[in-house]
């Protein structure tokens, strides 16, 4: 009977490939193509690109839970977010995804839907899969997550806003973007302004920049208005927005929307009524999201480095598994105005 040759794609029903016949059929020790797997960073590119081809070759496809028993670590991050329709929370997961495969992680990504309740469920499942750290969006969490959290002996990074954080913290300033909002209508000479928000209280983040917003208006001597829509943040509701402040608001000169998404339906409703933007009413939005860009007139818009923010992330929690001295355990990467032509 013939011996299988190391370099031979494996069979269906025959034993899987092992890891020596990777590193035999690529020219190393099976300690340098454990390394290759385990630790990229330590193999270097040439080395490790063989031992990639090798894999491939015999289909070997490695058993990273098992790998992980020894040290009770696995080699993914878990990645925990309020909504996947919502392009902010994909950019900022393409920025951390990108720079964790780079270092030979992979990511478990779990969906909150904007409850709290369900995020600590998955916090609890992803701890009991061993994960290596998690990242979530936001500070804000139930008791008995915030708990859980805290008590876990493994890096936490809370990342799209700033404030009192359980470990690691990469975001921006809700409160000050929306007050440098409010402000930019405010040197555009309008005064009769509105800001519409939707479910803010799962949308809290929408409900800091409000503050800002109010706070900058009270400044000015002027009696901030709300209108608060219940459903999240879509261009059909921000075409209902547009409407229900006109009826409500019939004297408004401006509206400051939580997000593009609404901004960009109320600006393409407003046009389909013949509004002149920014003649009758001005708009504006947060997020700086490509849609708002493309559209005329461009929105004037808060925008939010999203894959800076998630690539920051990342290599933070990698200095942590690498036992390195983080020293600020906070970033601010701030905010941009882009100011467009429909204020």
């Amino acid at each position: 009977m013939s011996k299988r040759k190391p370099n031979s794609r494996h069979r269906r029903g025959s034993a899987q490939p092992t890891l020596s016949q990777v590193a035999e059929l690529a020219g190393v020790s099976p300690i340098t193509a454990s390394r290759a797997l385990n630790d990229p960073e330590r193999v270097n590119a040439a080395t490790r690109q063989r031992i990639l081809d090798a894999m491939e070759r015999i289909g070997y496809v490695p058993n990273l839970v098992a790998g992980s028993l020894a040290s009770a670590r696995s080699r993914f991050i878990a990645v925990i977010v309020p909504s996947l329709a919502n392009a902010v929370f994909i950019e900022v997961i393409q920025g951390l995804q990108a720079t964790f495969e780079a270092a030979g992680y992979q990511i478990l990504l779990g969906n909150t839907d904007y409850d709290i309740e369900r995020e600590h469920q998955l916090v609890r499942t992803f701890l009991g899969w061993s994960c290596s750290a998690l990242v979530t969006a936001g500070l804000r969490h139930s008791p008995a997550c915030r708990e859980l959290l805290a008590g876990c002996d493994r890096p936490v990074m809370e990342v799209m806003e700033l404030g009192e954080a359980l470990n690691l913290n990469v975001g921006l300033d809700h409160r000050e973007a929306g007050g440098r909002m409010a402000r930019h209508l405010l040197e555009r000479g309008y005064r009769d302004i509105v800001y519409v928000g939707a479910r803010m209280a799962d949308d809290y983040r929408a409900g800091m920049r409000y503050a800002g917003h109010r706070a900058t208006l009270e400044a000015a001597g002027l009696e901030p208005r709300l209108l608060e829509l219940d459903r999240l943040g879509s261009l059909e509701a921000g075409a209902q927005g547009l409407d229900r402040v006109r009826e409500r608001f019939p004297r408004t000169e401006a509206i400051h929307f939580a997000n593009d998404d609404l901004a960009t339906g109320a600006l393409l409703h407003a046009l389909r009524l013949g509004l002149r933007i920014p003649g009758d009413v001005a708009i504006a939005g947060f997020n700086g999201l490509p849609l708002g860009q493309h559209v005329t007139p461009r929105l004037t818009t808060i925008h939010s480095p999203r894959g800076t923010m998630g690539r920051l992330a990342a290599e933070q929690v990698l200095r942590c598994l690498a036992g390195d001295e983080v020293e600020a355990r906070q970033q601010d990467v701030g905010f941009e105005l882009r100011i467009g032509e429909s204020t």
